[in-house]
């Protein structure tokens, strides 16, 4: 028999949704940093196995917005809840349960899908009794169909995870090609990684103002075996746009550098990446580019 279906994952940010599906695809098709709120949309990835097609939904960590942007992300995350098969609510081990946690548990409380508790970074989990008795706080709150415990980034007992989400699925079609790993267009996942290298190499509030957009992409007039990429890096003020610069243009180039190795590997043919930073002044207040940027009206 064979059984299909949708499954968000949904948690606050940091938690490991991103590094649990990239681990689970066996291919990038989130990007991850350790900064918060690095996922603005759902990414849906893909896993196939012999008799099971699950559409994986990654959302945004739900926080306390302070921008409309982020009102839209946590908008996001939980319109999925009632659109799916099964919910995972992931927590980390290591992290006492939070106010949002108990928002999203609020949120859990009257939806009618199944909803499992999975318990990441257990590899980092030294006390053993503090982990059950953080296990035993949420069980208290949610009638949980079952908890489980895993590390995303290290692998342990995500395959075993995978066994227990199929129950949860019925039997059902391949609503995708079975070599198809996501959804997203190539200039949606070429932007990510792009923003990926900008989180890695800024601090402060320069992350959270980042926004990139590929302007298009071309055949090499010249050479048909190139392609060329522009993209432009939206920030919100002067001084962001300086850091994005770096002194004599050195961090621009780093960030494209190191963006066009992953951006290789994802298309598999020779790339040429031409970066340009602009300032679009309170960008996440504003409705309008909200909707431009694409992060209005997606799910």
């Amino acid at each position: 028999m064979h059984v299909s279906g949708f499954i968000s994952i949904i948690g606050k940010p940091n938690v490991g949704k991103s590094t649990f599906l990239n681990h689970v695809l066996n291919h990038k098709v989130a990007i991850t940093s350790s900064k918060p709120q690095t996922t603005r949309n759902t990414i849906r990835g893909i896993y196939n196995d012999d008799n099971s097609q699950i559409i994986f939904i990654d959302t945004p960590g739900i926080h306390q917005p302070k921008h409309a942007l982020g009102k839209y992300m946590t908008e996001t995350a939980l319109r999925t809840l009632n659109a799916v098969d099964l919910v995972i609510f992931m927590i980390s081990g290591i992290e006492p349960i939070s106010a949002v946690d108990e928002t999203i548990i609020d949120h859990l409380s009257v939806v009618k899908t199944p909803v499992v508790l999975v318990v990441n970074k257990i590899d980092l989990t030294k006390d053993i009794d503090r982990l059950n008795d953080l296990i035993e706080k949420y069980k208290a709150r949610y009638p949980f169909k079952e908890v489980l415990a895993i590390s995303a980034l290290q692998g342990t007992y995500t395959k075993p995870l995978l066994k227990d989400l199929k129950k949860y699925l019925e039997e059902g079609p391949k609503y995708y090609p079975s070599d198809q790993l996501t959804d997203h267009p190539e200039k949606f996942l070429i932007s990510e990684l792009i923003r990926e290298k900008v989180l890695h190499h800024t601090h402060e509030e320069v992350p959270h103002s980042v926004m990139v957009l590929i302007d298009h992409i071309d055949r090499d007039e010249k050479n048909h075996d190139l392609l060329s990429i522009h993209a432009t890096v939206i920030v919100e003020r002067d001084s962001q746009k300086g850091i994005i610069i770096g002194k004599g243009g050195a961090m621009i180039k780093k960030i494209g550098s190191e963006a066009r190795k992953d951006i290789l590997d994802l298309l598999g043919e020779k790339i040429y990446l031409d970066l340009h930073c602009k300032v679009v002044k309170n960008w996440r207040n504003k409705e309008l580019y909200l909707k431009n940027f694409g992060y209005k009206d997606s799910l």
